[in-house]
């Protein structure tokens, strides 16, 4: 149990890089944009390519934000210069990508397992410096290797940092007032089309950029692994608002990389009930969300009422005291 708890961690790093992406182009920007299913797949596909052709696997992956960020721009594009509403141009956008995801690849699965990857080769230099053994001497149970866990959240941390580094920018600060309110940024002469496009450029980058590590973490690209990402991306952003807070941008950004590792936790954990099966993931999401959503509203109208209720008895003594004075 401790080492599938581990491997859960692990993954949910890499799938918090996704779930900045997705709260970038949701909450930031207020785009339910759907493009993300399509656009985790062609990071993927990206990589996978260039690395079975013998591209560095660094640049293969850099190459997937690339191709992430021109898919992101065309639903942009779409929506803004094509007036399509904002839904619609996310379900087109995934749908061709579809297509030319399948172009890319060739074929509907490539396997990356006897390739040379970013994660083999960080594997191969972690275990270079000798720090497993002490570490799962510490700990009483044995993982593959530290050296993933390590280096992802380095990496996760970065991009969270860079990211509340730009939303401080005055081009991060109009993007987040296109998406409070397009018609006041307006007045202002701002661009909100152009601020629009690049929001969800760097949103599909971002999602783009955690496919092209995913298919290299799990050994293979295939052309079915982006159905159903943007629901556990808005499951990640919303168990993190919920458990830690979203005061500020810098605490928020922080509580989508933690929900997005309790989301993987809590799968894994799921998955070892007797009566369910993998096949019932989905399943799990969808709860998982629902009671995201609900569980934090049922708990504040419980507190509500009881703040009522203690002022109405506060009243009550109150009112008795006056009376017993005026005897």
């Amino acid at each position: 149990m401790p080492v599938a708890i581990f491997g859960s961690v692990e993954a949910g790093i890499i799938y918090a890089i996704m779930a900045l992406g997705v709260y970038l182009s949701f909450r930031i920007l207020d785009f339910p944009d759907l493009t993300v299913d399509g656009s985790f797949v062609t990071g993927a596909a990206v990589s996978a390519v260039l690395i079975i052709n013998g591209v560095n696997p660094f640049l293969a992956t850099l190459a997937s934000l690339v191709a992430g960020f021109i898919a992101g721009c065309m639903t942009g594009i779409l929506h803004t210069k094509g007036k399509i509403n904002a839904l619609l141009s996310g379900i087109l956008m995934m749908i061709a990508l579809y297509s030319i995801n399948l172009r890319i690849m060739g074929r509907s699965n490539i396997p990356l397992l006897q390739e040379s990857t970013v994660i083999t080769k960080l594997t191969e230099f972690w275990k270079g410096l000798g720090i497993d053994d002490t570490m799962n001497g510490l700990l009483g149970f044995t993982p593959k290797t530290w050296g993933i866990i390590f280096f992802m959240l380095i990496l996760t941390i970065a991009i969270k940092l860079i990211m509340d580094r730009f939303l401080k920018t005055e081009v991060g600060l109009a993007i987040r007032a296109t998406g409070d309110n397009q018609t006041m940024i307006r007045s202002f002469s701002a661009n909100t089309d152009h601020l629009t496009i690049l929001g969800l450029g760097i949103s599909n980058a971002l999602v783009a950029f955690a496919g092209g590590l995913i298919a290299q973490y799990n050994g293979f690209s295939d052309i079915g692994m982006g159905i159903g990402m943007i629901i556990i991306g808005l499951a990640s952003v919303i168990i993190g608002e919920a458990v830690f807070g979203k005061k500020t941008i810098a605490r928020t950004t922080l509580a989508v990389i933690g929900g997005a590792i309790i989301y993987r936790i809590v799968v894994t954990i799921a998955l070892r009930v007797r009566f369910l099966e993998t096949s019932d993931v989905k399943l799990i999401t969808a709860l998982i969300v629902i009671a995201a959503l609900v569980l934090p509203k049922a708990i504040d109208r419980q507190k509500d009422k009881k703040r009522k209720s203690l002022r109405l008895k506060a009243r009550a003594s109150g009112d008795l005291v006056i009376g017993k004075g005026g005897k």
